[in-house]
């Protein structure tokens, strides 16, 4: 027996003309619809796959926190029980960036990833303190399906081609922070948004995707745990960068329509975290907002 994982927001058109073939699409039909005219399995749309809704767990210490604009952490729970809550609930994906381990020079607990995998099915990223492919092996062995690294790509570019050799770089997702400068220009800011670089953010995303990046973790420092929603500019840049690498949506979204003006600008996928975490929004609710605004996503 032949067992295969597809992942077909991340192959592209080829991809696409792929997955309509085992669905049976009549040739010339629109990518992801079915002669009828009906959304094809899968939720893909005319113009690509479907939008992806990522919660996005900040883990310090064993515990999920958060803050604002990368300070005033406060605790939001246990890992394993959020996880199985946002699967409950309908996540495409899951994120757990240990958002302290790079600082500290230490590695992401894989005790955290093993007790994630062990309650979700979903496919999992998971960053922070990778330094070396033996910190990635490890935490794809405790149950990550990607990894994402964030200032220690931009300090040691190698190893992004390196972890892309090795896994595949659907298994290498670049985090990048960015801030905007007084005159305006989003500049890329590592060390949990502590230092700000000569570089701007979409240089430093264009820079990634030629060294075997397969996703763009990208979040504003500014609007991180404001709930002003995303900075539509700033992820047009990015898409504008890096043409045809999956962009993650990530910094200030609180409400559904914040979520569909990120996928307007360009995103891929959109990462919440605080708006989930106290009950201001359910991913069901903001799949049917989506949807019904004529943007595809998975069904719950």
């Amino acid at each position: 027996m032949l067992l295969c994982q597809f992942h077909p927001e991340l192959s592209g058109d080829w991809g696409g003309r792929l997955l309509a073939r085992w669905l049976g699409t009549e040739p010339g039909t629109p990518r992801g619809r079915t002669p009828g005219g009906q959304t094809g399995a899968g939720g893909q749309s005319p113009s690509g796959p479907a939008k992806r809704i990522i919660p996005c767990l900040d883990v310090d210490g064993g515990r999920v926190v958060k803050g604002v604009r990368f300070k005033e952490l406060h605790d939001m729970g246990d890992p394993a029980e959020l996880a199985a809550r946002y699967e409950m609930e309908g996540a495409d994906e899951l994120v757990i960036l240990d958002i302290t381990a790079g600082l500290r020079g230490v590695n992401t607990a894989a005790d955290v990833v093993r007790s994630v995998r062990a309650v979700m099915g979903i496919p999992l990223c998971v960053g922070g303190g990778i330094r070396s492919i033996a910190d990635a092996e490890r935490l794809l062995a405790a149950g990550a399906d990607k990894v994402s690294i964030n200032s220690r790509a931009y300090r040691d570019p190698e190893l992004v081609s390196a972890i892309a050799r090795e896994f595949g770089s659907q298994c290498c997702v670049v985090a990048v922070d960015a801030a905007r400068r007084p005159d305006g220009v989003p500049m890329a800011v590592l060390d949990a948004g502590h230092t700000v670089l000569d570089e701007s953010a979409p240089s430093w995303i264009r820079r990634a995707a030629a060294l075997g990046a397969g996703e763009i973790l990208l979040t504003s420092r500014d609007r991180d745990g404001t709930g002003s929603g995303y900075d539509h500019e700033l992820l047009r840049e990015a898409v504008a960068a890096a043409p045809g690498i999956p962009i993650i949506a990530s910094g200030g979204a609180a409400t559904p329509q914040q979520i569909l003006g990120g996928f307007e600008a360009g995103a891929d996928a959109a990462l919440l975290a605080g708006a989930l975490h106290d009950g201001r929004l359910s991913i069901g609710e903001i799949k049917d907002y989506v949807r019904r605004s004529g943007v595809e996503v998975r069904i719950c």
